[in-house]
């Protein structure tokens, strides 16, 4: 037997790596990193890139001096040279990956996910009894009272401790049919009661912000397009 691994005055020896890896369900995750492994294995950096890329992870990671590094290195169990000949690289070399393989891609990926990534603001009023539901309906429809009022003092839900306003919220995160009733609405346009699941609700779009295809946009859909892959390539292998 190997000792491979101590921790206190532990050891632990390679024959028992595989199974404590299983019993602690980290074999996913093993074969995860693996398959990355193996997709980054063609890239290359540059010794400029590297420094640039260690750069910009102490400064995301608030590791500004010393001290802080040696605590962060300490606490991961590396070394400073494995940090910046391994651990950093191997970032680079992901988002590299992810570059090159997706970036052609991401405006057609933006349009056709854009209508999820939209955001909205709304008003929702949610009740069980119908005839208190159109009751709430009419009532703010003629403008007898506002639909935070009646929100606060009828809605069965959380919304009614912030006078009925849910969001920004992205339409893709929302209920499908609540999601298309608002990808419809114009602002301020207040819907009869609707039946969704065993809910009646009112509501009303307030705000609608368009998705935008900017900076951050275009990271979070690189890490979308890249998750999906590695998500595509772990049910290969488990099939």
């Amino acid at each position: 037997m190997n000792a491979v691994l101590q921790i206190g005055n532990r050891t632990i020896d390679s024959q028992e790596i595989i199974p404590r890896l299983a019993s602690y369900q980290m074999l996913p995750q093993l074969y995860r990193e693996s398959i990355i492994d193996r997709a980054i294995a063609p890239i290359d950096c540059t010794a400029e890139e590297i420094a640039n890329a260690s750069q910009q992870f102490y400064e995301q990671n608030q590791l500004f001096d010393e001290t802080a590094q040696q605590l962060w290195l300490k606490q991961q169990g590396m070394s400073r040279e494995f940090l910046e000949t391994v651990f950093i690289p191997r970032l680079l070399k992901i988002e590299k990956f992810k570059h090159q393989t997706w970036h052609h891609k991401l405006e057609s990926y933006f349009l056709q996910r854009k209508r999820s990534l939209d955001r909205v603001i709304y008003s929702l009023i949610r009740v069980k009894n119908a005839e208190i539901a159109r009751e709430i309906y009419f009532r703010i429809h003629e403008k007898e009272q506002s639909f935070a009022e009646l929100a606060r003092k009828y809605s069965q839900g959380p919304e009614a401790q912030v006078n009925g306003i849910i969001g920004p919220a992205e339409l893709g995160t929302i209920q499908s049919n609540l999601a298309h009733l608002l990808a419809i609405s114009q602002p301020g346009q207040l819907w009869h009661p609707i039946r969704i699941e065993e809910w009646l609700i009112i509501v009303r779009l307030e705000t609608l912000i368009p998705a935008k295809f900017d900076v951050a946009m275009r990271q979070r859909l690189l890490r979308e397009l890249f998750e999906n892959w590695v998500q595509e390539q772990m049910r290969e292998i488990f099939i």
